[in-house]
Parts: structure tokens; C-alpha cells; sequence
């Protein structure tokens, strides 16, 4: 719907609810910028409760009382250690997933983000980093602890949306003043987050003839690279919005060695890394020469659905090098042992 439509039809309901003229100038002032976007006109949280499907009280609880509305879990880290993570209850979920789906999702990310935006993914992310003099890598630490309560609310307002609406889309979408990962806006929150950053950077690197992309908290530039330089910048960028570098992960890869990119090889061609090949290889191998059942209780592997999950990783080594011959072999022969097994 257009302004004018939108005018139209606000203006015959507000004359029939009672409103002022001036009242009614002044809704349609709100509702202009926002409706431009492209984004839902949110006058109040009464507003916001219709759209949403919950009543005004849900919405201020949620507000108010964030704690009570998620729950924390603990995973296991790739080092071993415990990650605590907490996923907000069904009810805000769906609040949440309504706010993505017709407002955040709305707002253009930069194209230099490769994850959490739709027909961009981890490949395309490498494959602009392939043959090239060096890779340098960097992580943000701690991102979504680290992401502001203001920055969120600040996202909001820029939409067009006042001072209270965007206060409480900040706190339906935030978790102790911070982005909370289990939720479904926090992924393309943290891109919004970074968009006047990576704007920042990627003029830098557009200038100086530099390949740069992030991948989520992972920043990845290659070419010829002054590495203290690029990160003098970075560190200086990611200060103004409160965040800081992992000093443990930042690493500059010359061509001669092994360069990885969100754990893909791209030194000639984008490909899963050697011991991932030979962790396929193997299991295949031992499959064929034990069988199943055997191959199993060898390895002592209790794993549900093992062939699916081993199906799994072949088909994502095609994903990332569809000319695989080897893969493409050891996917056959899977998909061999998955049909033989299924018709028992």
C-alpha cells in the first residue's frame, strides 16, 4: 500500500473515530517515512498487539519481565568448554519471528554480510577470497553479549518508529540488554548492528584493491594486505559501536601456506579442509570392508541416523566443490549402503 492509499483510508476511519485534524496530519506525518521503507506503521503498543496477535499486557510483561520469558540451555563449545544460551519461550518466539519477517527483514544489510541474508550463504562467502597473495581473519569477541541495548533501539528509530515503540521493539528482541542467540531477529539484528560498519570498511578495502566479506563475527580480507594497518582500522570501527577483536584469532595466511576462510581451504579452490576428506575417506572406506553393523560397534559410534549424518557432510563438501570427483564417489557409495540398509 502506497502513501496515497494509505492516507485514503486512514483519514475516513480517524474522521469516523472523532479525531482532530490536526491529530489526524499528525499520524500521517509518522506514517509517511515508515511506510516509504516499506515497514508496518506501529503507532502504540495496542497497535502492536493487534498485528502481533497478543494482547498489550503480554507485550508489556515481555518487556518488563524479560527473564521469565526465555529459558537457558548449555552446548559444548568446539574447544570442549560450555556455552550458555538462552531461547525465548514459544509465545515471544512468535512475536519475534512476525518482528524479522515484516520489519527487520525489510531493512537492506550490507552486501559485503554473507550470512543470515537469503541467496547468500557460507560459499559465497569464500569464494571471493580464492588464489589470492594473503587472507587475513578476524573475530569479534563475545558479539552478541557485546551488542548494545542502544544500538538496537537506535535501528528502530531510524526506521521512523518514536521513542516508545522503538524502546519496546528493542526490549522484545533483546535478553539482559544484549542480543540473545536463541532468538530469531538476533542474527539479522547483528547485521543491522554492522551495516554503517561495514560500510565503513568495505570503502576502505574497495579503495586499496582488498577483498573483504563477513561471515557473521567473521571478517575475512585478502590481496595484497598491510595487516596492521587493516586492523588498526577495524579496531578503531568496531570501538564506536562497543566492540572488540578476539586478540586469539586474528591470523594472516600468505599463499604458500594453507588459507582458511570460515573453515574452507581456499588457497586454488574452495574445498573442506584435508582432515575432513580423509575423516570421509575413512569412514566410507571401513563401511565397505566391515559392513554397517560392524563398522559401529568397531568405533563404538551410537550416533542416530550415522549414514544420514555422513550423508550429510559429503553433500556439504559438494556444496562447497561440486567438481569433487572423490566426494561425488563416496556419495554414491553411501547412498548404495543407505538403500541396502533401509530394505532390510
Amino acid at each position: 500500500m502506497n502513501f496515497s492509499q494509505y492516507e485514503k483510508k486512514f483519514r475516513s476511519k480517524a474522521l469516523k473515530s472523532g479525531f482532530s485534524e490536526d491529530n489526524i496530519i499528525a499520524c500521517l506525518n509518522y506514517a509517511k517515512p515508515i511506510l516509504e521503507k516499506g515497514l508496518p506503521v506501529i503507532y502504540n503498543t495496542a497497535n502492536l498487539a493487534a498485528l502481533v496477535g497478543y494482547r498489550t499486557t503480554y507485550l508489556k510483561r515481555a518487556a518488563r519481565f524479560t527473564k521469565f520469558y526465555y529459558r537457558s540451555f548449555k552446548i559444548k563449545k568446539s574447544n570442549g568448554k560450555l556455552r550458555t544460551l538462552v531461547e525465548p519461550l514459544p509465545s515471544l518466539k512468535e512475536i519475534q519471528t512476525w518482528i524479522l519477517e515484516n520489519i527487520l527483514s525489510e531493512v537492506p544489510v550490507s552486501k559485503f554480510a554473507k550470512a543470515y541474508v537469503k541467496h547468500r550463504s557460507l560459499k559465497e562467502n569464500v569464494k571471493h577470497h580464492r588464489s589470492k597473495e594473503g587472507v587475513l581473519t578476524f573475530d569479534i569477541e563475545t558479539f552478541y553479549d557485546s551488542v548494545r541495548f542502544e544500538d538496537i533501539e537506535k535501528i528502530f528509530t531510524e526506521m521512523g518508529y518514536s521513542g516508545v515503540m522503538s524502546n519496546l521493539l528493542a526490549k522484545l528482541t533483546t535478553f539482559n540488554e544484549c542480543l540473545p542467540q536463541g532468538a530469531p531477529t538476533s542474527p539479522y539484528l547483528s547485521n543491522l548492528v554492522l551495516r554503517e560498519f561495514d560500510r565503513k570498511i568495505s570503502d576502505y578495502c574497495v579503495e586499496n584493491n582488498i577483498r573483504y566479506t563477513r561471515y557473521a563475527d567473521d571478517l575475512t580480507f585478502s590481496g595484497e594486505i598491510k595487516s596492521l594497518k587493516m586492523r588498526n582500522l577495524v579496531e578503531a570501527e568496531l570501538d564506536k559501536i562497543g566492540l572488540n577483536l578476539n586478540p586469539d584469532k586474528t591470523k594472516l595466511r600468505k599463499s604458500s601456506q594453507r588459507q582458511m576462510v570460515t573453515g574452507i581451504v581456499v588457497n586454488e579452490k574452495a574445498q573442506i579442509p584435508k582432515f575432513e576428506r580423509n575423516f570421509i575417506k575413512n569412514e566410507v572406506h571401513f563401511l565397505i570392508r566391515f559392513g554397517l553393523k560392524d563398522h559401529l560397534r568397531k568405533t563404538k559410534n551410537k550416533r542416530e541416523n550415522y549414514l544420514l549424518h555422513l550423508l550429510g557432510k559429503i553433500n556439504f563438501a559438494l556444496h562447497i566443490n561440486p567438481t569433487d570427483k572423490r566426494m561425488e564417489s563416496y556419495k554414491l557409495q553411501v547412498q548404495k549402503i543407505i538403500q541396502s540398509d533401509s530394505g532390510k
